[in-house]
């Protein structure tokens, strides 16, 4: 197990290593060979050449790019110094660099946006497992039923309909009419019933969106495992239906369901752009539209290697809870 866990480790770290130098390239390299120069970006239109040539130096953007990509990831881990002449500024770590627009320092942005994310994406991801994998296990045992149909039908619904559409709506009847949510996103330590308040409809309709397709997941795969060999074997030694379904089943089916979970739940990470935008949640998917308006680089960059991350260690989570579901794993 042990060992199992350093290849995933290991191989986590080159992953992030690959991610970290392709987002570098595309963010600071393809600019200048498209004729669009980061320094201009960071200067603004009305910019003299001098004061452009000093912002390349400041930057590093006259370096080598091997030396910038090398800069770029020891300031991730020990910090960087930005020169201009007799002026030293010190970035520490982790540093992303400072916002083209703002001119502040990236990473206190993302630390102000992960929070509204992770509020956001650990809540609906409860509502969604919870309710999808029990719509799914009680429709695949009661195949064919009313309940089954109607459960597939809303399903259906819940994966047709966007987010924006069912965002909107929502806010229309909870929000606007009745006047049931409302009011900004608080942090929870400063205030729980308006961190509630503000993240109950965002919630829902990334659960209901999510919780479909779980539901479907579910009910598919419980159907499948319904009829194998060992299920039969189960029953024909006299246990109950119950410890059938929970103890054989149920380990079975979570598999896959665990599997499309980490690819859900790292995505979400990294910014749930539709539904931030949709109810004004200040995270990092709101955090990344408004840079990429604003053509700003090193704040584009910063979402993306957070996004990433996310992705990759809910990805690792997810290998290692295979580990402890099946035991295949850790023999093979």
């Amino acid at each position: 197990m042990l060992a199992y866990v350093i290849r995933r480790l290991f191989a986590v770290a080159m992953m992030l290593l690959v991610v970290t130098l392709t987002t570098f390239v595309i963010f600071f390299v393809l600019p200048k060979w498209a004729g669009m120069d980061p320094a201009y970006l960071f200067a603004g239109k009305q910019t003299d050449p001098a004061s452009i040539e000093g912002i390349r130096q400041k930057l590093g953007l006259a370096d080598p790019v091997l030396v910038q990509f090398w800069h770029f990831v020891q300031g991730l881990f020990v910090g960087r110094d930005y020169i201009s002449g007799t002026d030293v500024t010190h970035c520490p770590a982790p540093c992303f660099g400072y916002s083209f627009r703002t001119e502040q320092e990236v990473w206190p942005q993302l630390t102000e946006a992960i929070p509204v994310t992770l509020s956001l994406a650990a809540g609906a991801c409860v509502l969604w497992v919870v309710g999808g994998v029990a719509t799914g296990v009680v429709s695949a045992l009661r195949r064919g039923t009313l309940w089954d149909r109607a459960a597939m039908t809303v399903a259906l619904a819940g994966v047709s309909l966007p987010i924006y559409f069912t965002g909107l709506l929502s806010l229309a009847i909870f929000s606007y009419q009745l006047d049931w949510v409302s009011g900004e996103f608080a942090p929870f330590s400063e205030d729980p019933a308006q961190w509630f308040q503000t993240l109950i409809l965002p919630w829902i309709t990334l659960a209901f969106l999510y919780a479909a397709m779980y539901a479907r997941l579910t009910r598919a795969t419980m159907l499948e495992i319904m009829g194998e060999d060992y299920i039969r074997t189960a029953r024909a030694k006299g246990l109950t239906e119950k410890v059938v379904i929970g103890r054989h089943a149920m380990r079975s089916t979570w598999t896959p369901v665990l599997t499309l979970l980490g690819l859900d739940l790292g995505a979400l990470l990294g910014g749930a752009v539709l539904t931030e935008s949709t109810y004004n949640l200040p995270g990092l998917g709101h955090l990344a539209i408004d840079s990429i308006e604003t053509k700003d680089l090193p704040l584009i960059l910063g979402v993306t290697l957070i996004a990433a991350l996310f992705i990759c260690v809910a990805n690792l989570f997810v290998d290692l809870l295979y580990a402890v579901i099946d035991p295949r794993v850790r023999i093979g």
